[in-house]
């Protein structure tokens, strides 16, 4: 009755659904539910952010001209979870960081599932988004469905479909949005895929299913840490490099010319991110469960930890060399953003480097067009303008954005540490390649 139910609903776009956790995955997904004639929920604990939602003040561009000021219909935003009783599908996209001694921290999911215990219900699908370790869905979401009485597949539904979702930065399209990106999706059993595969073939073209939470969980982790791995590679490389005083760069140009068997990752200063600095810890900490021991992951993470020591010891070298006298000398922070050409700040290596800088109390400035404030550390973006570039001893590159011209900041700097290899083609004594 209720699987029928449910599938009836949501193919005819009469489910109400709603998203926990407003941030980077849990706007664009639901602005894609949205779009497609959803009613739809959005929850969050911050009270702020809720506010300047209902005033219509939204940050993310996903809702942009989607709706008039105080002309919204079927989309409600707010921190209370009892909201959720209303609800068809509920789907949480929570972060889940890691603890200081590196173990995974799910309590945002936790405490998310105590806050809506109370409103949950006979005949609702909860699906979690959250990139976890394999067989969270069954350890932490399945027992806490079964003391509430539940009988899942039957009269509730439990998915887990890992999130897919590229930042992107309102200026700059991305080849692959969440619509056109392949979404695995997996249920506790045939009924609950059925469910997921109904619910997420509304927003996106290709649904990939799987007959396991834990094969999609795990499928998740490898993905990023496919990445780590890789980028850990290529940054052990890089320092390897400098030692030869080889340009890195212009040699991974060299070796991507190869049209097969080769895939380009490129170094920079450190990983950013909330996935691919976190996951080969979370995928670790799981395996020791098994008694394993994931030495190749392991290493990974620590190399691209230690890839940004090895940039600022070596920023500090290069100023060095210049004699130039770092405790008066002035540096200028060229991008922030963890990767480039989006406003995302989380886990950049930028804010390590200009943590070490502020407790040094070297004077410094940033400049990133697309973040225009670093709150916890309270300073703000200076314009960008390549004239007063001579006013700094030294310019950093931490972030590649397109926006930035590679002449004028030649043209107008006195001395350039480059971590990206953005001016990997210009070879002048100011310019060092790190």
């Amino acid at each position: 009755m209720y699987f029928r139910a449910l599938r009836e609903k949501i193919k005819k776009k009469k489910a109400i659904i709603a998203v926990v956790g407003l941030g980077y995955v849990g706007m664009p997904l639901l602005a894609q539910f949205y779009k497609k004639g959803f009613n739809t929920i959005g929850i969050d604990i911050d009270e702020k952010k809720i506010s300047n939602l209902k005033k219509n003040e939204i940050r993310s561009f996903y809702f942009k001209n989607l709706f008039k000021k105080n002309k919204i219909k079927n989309l409600l935003f707010t921190s209370n979870f009892s909201n959720a009783e209303k609800a068809d599908v509920i789907i949480l996209c929570l972060p889940t960081p890691l603890k200081k001694n590196k173990s995974p921290d799910v309590s945002h999911i936790k405490k998310a599932l105590v806050k809506l215990g109370p409103f949950l219900k006979k005949g609702q699908a909860l699906s979690l988004e959250s990139t976890t370790y394999p067989e969270t869905t069954e350890e932490i979401l399945l027992p806490f469905l079964k003391k509430l009485k539940f009988n899942i597949s039957k009269d509730y539904f439990l998915i887990y479909s890992p999130e897919r979702e590229s930042p992107v930065f309102e200026k700059n399209k991305n080849k692959f949005s969440l619509f056109n990106t392949p979404k695995i999706c997996s249920g506790h059993s045939a009924n609950c895929l059925t469910i997921g595969n109904d619910l997420y073939s509304q927003i996106v073209k290709t649904v990939v299913k799987t007959d396991s939470t834990k094969k999609a969980e795990f499928a998740k982790m490898i993905e990023n840490i496919y990445r780590a791995v890789n980028i850990g590679l290529i940054n052990e490389l890089k320092m390897l490099s400098q030692k030869m005083n080889i340009n890195i760069h212009q040699v991974i140009d060299l070796a991507g010319t190869k049209p097969f068997g080769f895939t380009k990752f490129l170094p920079g200063p450190g990983l950013g991110g909330h996935c691919i600095p976190i996951d080969p810890y979370y995928l670790s900490w799981r395996a020791k469960k098994y008694k394993f021991e994931t030495k190749f992951i392991r290493l990974a993470g620590d190399i691209n930890q230690k890839v940004t020591n090895w940039t600022i010891n070596n920023i500090i070298k290069i100023i060095k060399k210049k004699k130039i006298n770092f405790n008066k000398c002035k540096i200028l922070i060229l991008g922030v953003a963890y990767k480039a050409d989006i406003d995302d700040l989380r886990e950049s290596p930028a804010l390590k480097i200009i943590s070490v800088l502020k407790r040094k109390k070297i004077n410094f400035d940033y400049c990133d067009p697309y973040i225009n404030k670093i709150r916890y550390l309270n300073i703000k973006s200076i314009k960008l303008n390549y004239k007063n570039f001579k006013l700094y001893d030294c310019v950093v590159i931490l972030t590649d954005h397109s926006i930035f011209s590679r002449n004028k900041i030649i043209k107008n700097s006195k001395l350039i540490v480059d971590t990206r290899g953005f001016l990997k083609n210009f070879n002048q004594s100011k310019i060092f390649h790190l």
